[in-house]
């Protein structure tokens, strides 16, 4: 059966961009603002403060990994962070190493840092399906994952893009494994953690070209059809035909890079005719099927 967190990180197209060590000593504080790069962190010694706009701050600790899908503004610092306004001390002691703070005090925090770039012209609808934040505890294959990207990064080997390609989707699976509960906020994760609605999530991605309504999954749940879609919206956070043309589109623009023929991805998303595909296509991503395989060629 179809695995959709596996599918969902292999659509996002994850690619290694920055990985650095860092250790910090003193008053710190380090602050990014930019949107758009997914952040990863790995303590390895010590302890900090990471503040995300909007959010309580969180103590990191020797062991915490966290992973922000969708950057927000940030903020790492020693746990008495300096006044705001001063100058950020950040030296750079050797090819990805970096130093935080006063480099004569004992360091009192050491962790492996690194962005990544989605390459995926859907990461938008495939990354909201994904919790906002990832903090996990004491989960020793992410720190060696982590320590795998960090030396891969720092070496010259063969087929290197390659390795840190396999890498980082392996660290985005196991995170996502890590926090796959009935806790995790809505979203994919909660929905597979919910025993009633992962088969139908299975299904949906499983065969996307069969004839989907609410009736038909609800009834292939065992579910009223007013139980279902409500259990449904709360769970995965959209209603279920939206999550299925979600899911639908995004495999569509797939097959149109591949250069497959329009009546064929027709097919295979569900729908009855080529004609209906591109009604459907153009209304959800705002061009026909043509124009946007005509944009990827010429990108």
């Amino acid at each position: 059966m179809t695995d959709p967190v596996a599918e969902v990180v292999s659509l996002l197209k994850p690619s290694p961009s920055i990985s650095k060590l860092v250790t910090g000593g003193g008053q710190w504080l380090v602050e990014r603002t930019e949107l758009g790069s997914p952040f990863y962190c790995a303590v390895v010694e010590g302890h900090c403060r990471m503040t995300i706009t909007g959010r309580e701050p969180m103590l990191l600790t020797a062991g915490d990994f966290v992973l922000v899908p969708e950057i927000f503004s940030f903020t790492m610092s020693s746990l008495e962070p300096p006044p705001r306004g001063a100058l950020a001390q950040r030296l750079e002691t050797s090819p990805g190493v970096f130093r935080l703070g006063d480099p004569e005090a004992p360091a009192e925090i050491k962790a492996m840092v690194g962005h990544c770039a989605f390459g995926s012209d859907d990461k938008a609808l495939l990354v909201s399906l994904l919790p906002e934040v990832i903090h996990v505890q004491g989960e020793e294959r992410l720190m060696m994952l982590v320590g795998m990207i960090n030396d891969e990064t720092s070496a010259d080997r063969t087929a290197r893009e390659m390795v840190l390609h396999r890498l980082l989707e392996v660290l985005l699976i196991e995170a996502l494994r890590s926090t796959a509960s009935a806790a995790a906020p809505p979203g994919l994760l909660r929905g597979m953690a919910d025993p009633l609605l992962a088969p139908t999530l299975r299904r949906i991605h499983a065969d996307p070209g069969r004839s989907m309504t609410v009736e038909t999954l609800a009834r292939d749940a065992a579910m009223s059809r007013s139980t279902f879609f409500d259990r449904f919206r709360r769970e995965v956070g959209v209603p279920p035909m939206e999550y299925a043309t979600g899911w639908r589109m995004a495999l569509a623009k797939e097959f149109l890079r591949d250069d497959v023929a329009t009546a064929e991805i027709a097919q295979r998303v569900g729908y009855g005719s080529a004609s209906a595909f591109s009604v459907a296509f153009n209304r959800h991503v705002g061009m026909p099927p043509g124009a946007y395989s005509r944009k990827g060629a010429v990108a």
